[in-house]
């Protein structure tokens, strides 16, 4: 069982993202996933990047602290400069190192919502925000691929999206999916359940079987792990409906581990951020205060 890291963890609840991690022993790891697209691991959400000879199109940099580690990764692929980095939405663990590759000459892509978040908060300055800003969707034209950039409503949040290099036949989904693990569906930054369901949807819909795909967290996944993680999520938004509808409590949803055990166990997921309890109460919260969706 996957487990998201302590860096993500402390982002998710709050805290100052920096105050308790310690990011000296994280190494950046490569991992090529088709032609010339690869994935970035750290800490904090799955890098991608494309790499040619146009310069590098990466999608999100993880935390501040690593971007110096990043920057000398990527010159074991290529001397070409990050040309184009694109925020797949707005938590720190995915833009925290905006400011150090726009001071390195990258142009700064995001849904308009993801520059409004990361404008609300008075931590960052104006290096941290996206310089050019969409509602819908985006194409780039780089290094043989006709990159397509779509947002995906209220799904983590409410400026996600997702990017599509159709010649390479990969797909980056940001925080939309979680591969091995619940998802983390943030309610108060615009996030929802179906949301997240058509945008699992909307993914599945653009690739093929042969499409591999860079999770937000996880490992490189496959059209069918998508697909059941697209599965796992309708099964449990059923499963919690009929229990409120039947006129179970709030209590009694949350602690009953049969809702979501189809798909991992309350003892597999204690030590993930998103364990059984919190998914369970994620979707009640959702499900009591939107009846209807």
């Amino acid at each position: 069982m996957k487990k998201i890291t302590t860096a993500l963890a402390l982002l998710l609840l709050s805290l100052p993202i920096y105050a308790f991690q310690n990011f000296d022993d994280v190494q950046i790891e490569i991992i090529p996933v088709n032609k010339n697209v690869y994935m970035l691991k750290g800490a904090g959400g799955n890098i991608g990047l494309l790499t040619g000879e146009d310069g590098l199109f990466m999608i999100d940099d993880q935390f501040a602290p690593l971007s110096e580690k990043i920057i000398n990764k990527l010159r074991s692929l290529s001397q070409k400069p990050v040309r184009f980095v694109v925020n797949t939405h707005h938590h720190g663990d995915h833009t925290g190192g905006n400011a150090k590759f726009k001071e390195q000459g990258a142009l700064l892509f995001a849904h308009a919502n993801v520059r409004k978040r990361l404008e609300s908060n008075e931590e960052n300055s104006a290096q941290d925000l996206p310089v050019i800003t969409f509602d819908e969707s985006v194409n780039f034209h780089i290094n043989d691929n006709d990159i397509m950039v779509v947002h995906v409503q209220n799904a983590h949040t409410d400026g996600d999206v997702l990017v599509y290099f159709p010649q390479s036949n990969v797909l980056h989904t940001g925080d939309t999916f979680f591969n091995g693990m619940f998802p983390y569906i943030d309610l108060k930054s615009g996030g929802s359940i179906d949301g997240d369901i058509k945008a699992a949807k909307t993914g599945l819909s653009i690739i093929n079987e042969n499409t591999k795909i860079i999770p937000g967290h996880g490992d490189i996944a496959s059209y069918s792990d998508y697909e059941a993680y697209m599965k796992m999520l309708e099964k449990i938004k059923l499963n919690i409906q009929e229990s409120i509808d039947s006129g179970r409590t709030e209590d009694e949803i949350v602690a009953d581990e049969s809702l979501t055990s189809e798909f991992f166990t309350d003892k597999e997921t204690e030590e993930n951020f998103i364990n059984g309890p919190k998914i369970r109460q994620t979707f009640y919260n959702d499900l009591k205060n939107n009846p209807g969706n």
